[in-house]
């Protein structure tokens, strides 16, 4: 439909909240936004290529992937001498001057702010390089292991 006005008083209400646009107005159809089961009550701190340190053990690492609770099997989880819970992030991180790969929860894990690299023989294959937020994801697949 073609407006003839040129100039045409656009409707402002100084009382319209923008958030109103993106769910509704939930009171005008007795509806109200909820947030899907599928989606976490909580998100992890850190993300893949974040730069981490361990509290206990001092190691320093790259995340590379994490899940949003503990899926190792019991007998693992019981061998962890520290028990964190296991309804808490998880995180796959290489372990800095190693070839060690480890699991470990949130609780446990600190931003590194030193912004050194990582020396791990799998880092290429996972990240194509760092910066200031840390390493950059590759468009590489990730390679698979054989049980």
């Amino acid at each position: 439909m073609h407006n003839s006005d040129p100039n045409p008083t656009p409707d402002y209400d100084p009382d319209h909240d923008p958030q109103d646009d993106l769910y509704g107005d939930p009171q005008a159809d007795g509806q109200r936004f909820e947030v899907p089961d599928y989606f976490p009550d909580e998100l992890p701190l850190f993300m893949p290529g974040t730069l981490v340190r361990h509290r206990r053990y001092g190691y320093r690492g790259v995340v590379v992937d994490f899940d949003m609770s503990c899926h190792a099997d019991d007998e693992w989880y019981h061998a962890n001498p520290s028990h964190p819970e296991r309804d808490q992030p998880w995180y796959h991180v290489l372990v800095h001057g190693s070839t060690i790969n480890t699991y470990a929860a949130q609780e446990n894990l600190i931003a590194d702010a030193t912004g050194g690299q990582i020396d791990h023989p799998l880092i290429q294959h996972f990240f194509e390089g760092i910066d200031s937020l840390g390493y950059r994801r590759n468009a590489e697949l990730w390679p698979t292991f054989e049980a």
